[in-house]
């Protein structure tokens, strides 16, 4: 298939949600019942959205445990938070948290339950959440429905909204307080408030949550009795298993390109990127800068001209892609832009900067090896690591790639700093505050996911990242936020190579999906089958 035959094929891919979605409002009402059956490539150690930020987690968990606030396509809308406001110096934000809310096992949702997950897990705990609330400082109950949360530097009203989604789920304090929160058996059985609830997980096999009878929307919803996600990292095997309807969809590219451009042209599903408007990512190298060689700026730069960028995204992307600019990503509105330092590819200029580097080429041809570890998230991350690899040998660099699976490699590279080189996905949400300048800001313990574990330590970088996330004035807050896209594309802790969006298939027996810009991640509780 040619790039311009796979553009074209993608862009009435894009369209398909959308007559589905036409073809909804003309189909009768919706059924009660059935079960509907996902795909997921890897698993997952931890299903606790308070404790570990990830869209493995949200897939599953978004539809057990819910958010204070989550996003549509009209804007942020309450969930388990009703209203929000904040002081006009931006040091309380508070919260009217929904009545006649039940936890799973019949235990009422208060605001004691937020404050102690906003306390025990989101500030100290949970991967992203720990920059963004660090200075939070206590959250108020003044009574069972409203939590005022008190800030020692100002917290942007639209900030803490855009992180709602992602970073706002509550755990029930009753069933975590006074145990060990990294060993509690609920971060594999969770507990919510959510449409469904968790009733089994088999390792290697499936999860299977079922419809939650008291349910605060009422006893309409959720239309499904029960939902399975099936582990199936042959991504072959899984569009085979779609093809023959054994399943229903698979999201995040979870099954290979050329699989989904041809079940896109099959009348029976649903191909495109609608319903991951929030989940813009790059493909990225990150550097350990412990290691004395990348620790030298010069090398990493020299290593960025040695990526033909444009070749990896016609081979790899198949041309849905484009070259990144830094940590923020050209969807984020007015926080982005496009004047920094770039690396064009220049393999001969590569050569000579590692050469003046002190690294020439040895007698077997090698200047240097470097042990890298590639995400196991799918098929794009996987051929972007062998890529990589590839690329470095062109300017005389060995790399080594490490095969691991999910915990393996999140444990190497934000745990054990084990490794030289490591890519994966950085995925941007809503705001540069909410998951990207974690990436960058020192003073992250190890162990927590997607942070700055490169070693990467820059007193003007930390001082941009804290002014800008208690920058009240939108205009100048994104002047901060350009200053610091300009100053990583200089110093490059990470290369934020190649902007993407994600891409899901779908049984057009579903209805209602994809109708919200975080839809994999949301609660489900209108989805229904139409068979």
């Amino acid at each position: 298939m040619t790039h311009r035959t796979l553009f074209a094929a993608l862009a009435l891919s894009t369209v398909l949600p959308v007559a589905t979605l036409a073809q909804e409002a003309a189909a009768p009402e919706p059924k009660r019942g059935g079960t509907a059956i996902f795909h997921l490539v890897t698993e997952q150690g931890v299903l606790n959205p308070a404790l570990r930020a990830s869209t493995g987690v949200y897939q599953i968990t978004g539809k057990i445990m819910e958010p204070l606030i989550d996003l549509t396509y009209d804007g942020p809308v309450g969930v388990l938070a009703t209203d929000w406001s904040s002081s006009e110096d931006g040091l309380q934000i508070t919260f009217k948290l929904r009545e006649g809310v039940n936890w799973h096992d019949g235990e009422p949702f208060t605001c004691d339950d937020v404050a102690f997950s906003a306390m025990e897990f989101w500030k100290p705990l949970l991967n992203y959440s720990s920059t963004l609330q660090a200075n939070l400082e206590s959250v108020d109950c003044p009574d069972p429905h409203t939590a005022v949360f008190n800030y020692s530097k100002p917290m942007p009203l639209a900030l803490m909204v855009a992180a709602m989604p992602d970073l706002g789920h509550p755990v029930p304090k009753h069933l975590y307080e006074g145990t060990d929160y990294q060993r509690n058996e609920h971060n594999t059985a969770p507990v919510g408030t959510g449409p469904f609830v968790f009733r089994e997980y088999q390792r290697g096999q499936h999860i299977i949550a079922e419809r939650n009878e008291d349910y605060w929307r009422g006893e309409e919803f959720p239309y499904l009795d029960r939902v399975i996600w099936r582990f199936i990292p042959d991504k072959s095997a899984a569009a085979a298993a779609i093809e023959a309807g054994e399943i229903h969809g698979s999201g995040f590219i979870g099954i290979p390109m050329a699989d989904m451009i041809r079940l896109g042209e099959d009348p029976r599903f649903s191909v495109g990127t609608k319903g991951y408007e929030n989940n813009v990512a790059h493909s990225t190298i990150e550097f350990n800068l412990r290691n004395e060689i990348l620790a030298n700026p010069e090398v990493r730069k020299a290593i960025y001209h040695g990526l033909d960028l444009q070749f990896a995204i016609d081979s790899i992307m198949r041309g849905f892609a484009q070259e990144g600019r830094g940590p923020i990503p050209s969807t984020g509105g007015i926080n982005y832009t496009d004047d920094v330092t770039t690396y064009p590819y220049d393999p001969d200029l590569a050569r000579q900067m590692l050469d003046e580097a002190g690294y020439p080429v040895g007698n077997n041809g090698i200047r240097f090896t470097l042990r890298h570890r590639s995400a196991p998230y799918g098929e794009y991350t996987q051929l972007w690591g062998e890529y990589f690899a590839q690329a470095m040998r062109e300017i005389g660099i060995q790399v080594d790639i490490v095969t691991n699976d999910t915990p393996a490699f999140l444990n190497g590279v934000y745990r054990d700093h084990d490794f030289d080189t490591a890519n994966g996905w950085h995925q941007f949400r809503s705001d540069p505050a909410v998951s990207t300048t974690v990436w960058l800001r020192s003073g992250t313990p190890p162990g927590q996911p997607w942070t700055n574990q490169f070693g990467y330590q820059s007193a003007e970088m930390d001082a941009l990242i804290d002014a800008a996330a208690h920058e009240l004035d939108p205009a100048v807050r994104a002047d901060l936020y350009h200053q610091i896209q300009r100053l990583e594309m200089i110093d490059l802790p990470v290369i934020f190579a190649i902007e993407h969006p994600f891409i899901g298939i779908y049984n057009n027996v579903l209805m209602n999906h994809t109708n919200t810009p975080r839809w994999e991640s949301s609660s489900w509780y209108d989805l229904w089958l139409n068979q």
